[in-house]
């Protein structure tokens, strides 16, 4: 009699690991409605960032320390510009995760080659989270880059 109950609970314990251990989707529901329905065939890192490979590049990509060259635009879901340098003689550069930019930006580029351009559809706890950027960005906003890593300067 007392076997029962165990099963059962070992049971349970069992159906439950996967939905444990399920990655938790970062975008709020009306956002990753439209997301799926713009992007459909985007791709999704294991933190949740969706992305779209416009121009593929070629090489090695940058690595923590590496300084990159980037273009960039940034809107918001709704196609609100609210950042952009497409200045192909002053890119935005920066060294790579060392916290100079939002988390979405210090990981999605890890994965980009030089020459290469995305889309990029980041969620807002890897952007500006619950505090926003203000005025330009709302607070929990969902944000859309199209960025191409122009070259990158390897750490020495």
């Amino acid at each position: 009699m007392r076997l029962l109950p165990v099963a059962l609970l070992f049971a349970a314990a069992l159906s439950l690991k996967p939905a444990l251990f399920a990655q938790r989707e970062k975008f709020n529901y009306d956002d990753l409605v439209y997301v799926e329905k713009t992007w459909p065939n985007a791709q999704k890192t294991n933190t949740g960032i969706r992305y779209v490979i416009l121009q593929p590049g070629e090489g090695q990509p940058p690595k923590p320390g590496d300084m990159v060259h980037v273009l960039y635009v940034g809107t918001l879901l709704n196609g609100t510009p609210f950042d952009k340098n497409l200045d192909r003689n002053k890119p935005f550069s920066f060294r790579l995760g060392r916290g100079i930019v939002i988390v979405g930006w210090d990981q999605v580029i890890q994965l980009m080659k030089p020459g290469e351009k995305r889309i990029v559809i980041i969620p807002p706890e890897l952007a500006y989270g619950s505090m926003g950027d203000p005025p330009k960005v709302p607070r929990d906003a969902s944000l859309i880059f199209t960025i191409e890593l122009l070259s990158i300067d390897r750490e020495q």
